[in-house]
């Protein structure tokens, strides 16, 4: 089975919830974005990674907008399921942006990476340019929905498409390239369910769309 869950942002007690127990032994877990676990290289993060990298299924993450883009970048660039990941243990997969994955029959098309609310916070400090999607990212996943014909059991990604921006109410006047290229794909792409991370709620939003946080949603 697989299941999508929100931002997890480093907080190990995310896999002890009640929600997380529908997991189980050979599931794939894929998380929105801002999976956060590989952050600062402390003694208490490693800790955190071999819990989870003891865990009996797998975690699957899309980077979000609260990622160390050095940490992760350091990893060698490897194919899973159909498409470029970083293996960061044997069950904990960094999906990368525009890549479409056949888990389980499902064909999933992924893209990470967005824009921090709080940047103007963090822009000294620990603020990467490169969660930001680029030109070239986009692209690269404009040409793998051609290769796919346009359809998707899922789309999973961090940012929500700029049409539920405003829906939702969430970083209304944050516009990116990434934002139209979703608009773009509502309007070519045929996929049954959509999901988005960086809001911070569980919300359904008829009919295909779920913006997710918390909960632990099965793809059926």
């Amino acid at each position: 089975m697989i299941y999508v869950t929100g931002d997890t942002h480093g907080d190990i007690t995310r896999f002890k919830s009640p929600e997380m127990k529908k997991v189980g032994r050979g599931d794939t877990l894929i998380i929105a974005g801002d999976f956060g676990f590989l952050w600062d290289n402390s003694k208490q993060e490693a800790a955190a990674l071999k819990k989870l990298a003891d865990k009996n299924f797998t975690i699957a993450f899309l980077d979000g907008c609260h990622e160390n883009f050095d940490m992760l970048e350091k990893y060698p660039i490897e194919e899973w399921k159909g498409g470029k990941v970083h293996i960061i243990a044997p069950n904990i997969i960094h999906l990368l942006r525009g890549q479409v994955y056949t888990i389980e029959k499902s064909r999933i098309f992924t893209f990470g990476g967005g824009h921090s609310q709080d940047i103007e916070f963090r822009r000294d400090n620990d603020w990467w340019e490169r969660e930001q999607p680029s030109h070239e990212e986009i692209k690269e996943g404009i040409a793998h929905l051609r290769e796919n014909n346009y359809k998707f059991d899922y789309i999973i990604t961090h940012e929500p498409p700029a049409s539920l921006k405003e829906c939702l109410g969430v970083d209304v006047l944050e516009r990116l390239e990434v934002h139209a290229f979703f608009e773009d794909i509502i309007k070519t792409c045929k996929y049954r369910e959509w999901f988005f991370g960086k809001c911070h709620i569980d919300k359904h939003i008829p009919i295909k769309f779920h913006a997710v946080f918390n909960s632990v949603i099965p793809l059926k």
